[in-house]
């Protein structure tokens, strides 16, 4: 569903069916923690301009969103009574754009993970083979667009969070730059590497809704006070002036011929729009890096930020005959062992005696990540590779994904290393199951992307792709 097709109902009809049909594929996604009140909105549209882009549009916010007056869990057992008392900046500019929450959706606990089986509500299935995972850490957003429930979804990407469930889900993902979006009211995972993103069905509506969600905000010190752009008006998908660099680390480790077929094949469609394509390569020892100093800092950071979910200050509180007992007990049935097992790691590398040997070190190794990838951006407009190697795995299923997983499977970080923008779109099905490529551009460059993305969706005609359409 896109916003177009959303369009052409009523609205409170809209609304409803949205509604009831995230209710009805609730048993077989299971992508939702809670649902939302929608008659309140509903009538808060009376005060609304029917023209703002998202007037009656049903929604959801992924679950480490706040929305006053509703319970925010980040999928954890820790903060399963948490019922926020304000609303986060992006969630008011929905609201003032007109838009309706239906939903919360689940998310990796504390988004730490990457098949979203791991939250306290238990895993997200595939809209289009609930055998399968449906990526994460905002698994839970993008199946909920993907089965055609909702035709916007909000999600946050801190290694690839939204970017590889969409490729997963055959829909777009959007990270914008670093500081184009605000996140102030949205549970943090690693500061340094959190963006706030969203899922689409289209090209047009990612860029209508970063006009609705980008700008300043003063009480996000990180967020940019440089101008919106008007990229829905500027949108072209003429190619003749495009330098695109295939990123060749990814590329060449891929070992599905299918995949890698449907990339060629795009890829010389590109060219004969006038395109140039060229191949590159990152240094290969900095893109072995990219895994451990990802789990160094984000963890680290991690740790940092949830030092006070410890059932007093934060979270469900377990019985103890001691404070530190209270904190302790808390936290044992509060946290997965997935999460603890990462605080562990991050706790670790903030040792005072560690710091300069693995913290530190870390950073070091990411600004060199960062260089590589400016050097190759100065040349090129977007570097783009497949979105992943595999199609979406089943449940608990090794993912078999090339020849070097390490990098196929996680070079998608170098968007949240440097903080540059970066989107996932869908180029076609394997195994009836969607795929898509991914592009990185230089800094508040998200119109190069959506121009380059139209392009692709014109070659593809997967614009409004979900479950509900023919693939």
């Amino acid at each position: 569903m896109d916003f177009e097709r959303a369009r052409k109902e009523d609205v409170n009809a809209r609304i409803h069916v949205a509604l009831e049909k995230a209710k009805a594929k609730q048993a077989d996604l299971n992508a939702v923690v809670s649902f939302v009140d929608v008659e309140s909105q509903i009538e808060g549209l009376k005060d609304i301009d029917e023209n703002q882009p998202f007037y009656g549009m049903p929604i959801v916010l992924k679950d480490n969103v706040n929305m006053k007056g509703v319970r925010t869990t980040a999928s954890s057992r820790i903060l399963n009574n948490y019922v926020s008392i304000y609303d986060a900046h992006i969630t008011t500019k929905l609201k003032e754009a007109g838009a309706v929450v239906i939903a919360k959706a689940s998310m990796d606990e504390l988004g730490m993970g990457g098949t979203n089986e791991n939250a306290y509500t238990g895993p997200v299935c595939n809209p289009w083979d609930t055998s399968r995972i449906s990526g994460g850490s905002s698994g839970g957003s993008a199946v909920l667009v993907s089965s055609g429930v909702v035709p916007f979804a909000i999600g946050t990407d801190t290694g690839d969070s939204i970017r590889k469930p969409a490729a997963f889900n055959g829909i777009i993902g959007m990270k914008p730059t670093y500081g184009r979006i605000s996140r102030y009211g949205v549970i943090p995972y690693a500061s340094s590497l959190d963006h706030v993103g969203y899922f689409t069905t289209s090209i047009k509506d990612a860029a209508v809704a970063l006009e609705v969600l980008a700008g300043r905000d003063d009480r996000d010190m990180t967020s940019s006070y440089k101008e919106v752009e008007n990229y829905a008006e500027q949108l072209n998908s003429d190619l003749h002036d495009k330098k695109i660099a295939i990123l060749d680390n990814v590329q060449n480790a891929i070992t599905n011929e299918e995949i890698k077929d449907n990339f060629n094949s795009l890829m010389a469609k590109l060219e004969a729009r006038g395109a140039t394509i060229e191949h590159v390569s990152l240094d290969d020892k900095l893109m072995h890096a990219l895994l451990p100093v990802y789990y160094i800092i984000a963890n680290a950071e991690a740790t940092a930020n949830h030092s006070n979910l410890d059932g007093i200050r934060f979270g469900e509180r377990e019985d103890g005959e001691s404070v530190e007992d209270v904190m302790i007990n808390s936290r044992t049935k509060g946290l997965s062992s997935n999460v603890r097992k990462r605080f562990v790691i991050g706790s670790y590398s903030l040792f005072a005696a560690n710091q300069e040997k693995i913290f530190r070190k870390a950073q070091k190794v990411r600004r060199l990540i960062v260089e590589e990838l400016k050097r190759v951006l100065d040349q090129y407009d977007v570097v783009i590779a497949d979105a992943s190697a595999t199609i979406a795995p089943k449940f608990k299923e090794k993912v078999q994904a090339g020849n070097d997983d390490i990098v196929t499977e996680n070079y998608m970080v170098l968007g949240n290393f440097s903080g540059y923008p970066s989107i996932t779109v869908p180029t076609g099905f394997v195994e009836g199951m969607p795929i898509g490529i991914n592009m990185t551009a230089k800094p508040f460059e998200e119109q190069t992307l959506f121009n380059i993305g139209l392009a692709i969706e014109e070659e593809t005609g997967l614009k409004g792709n979900d479950v509900e359409v023919d693939a």
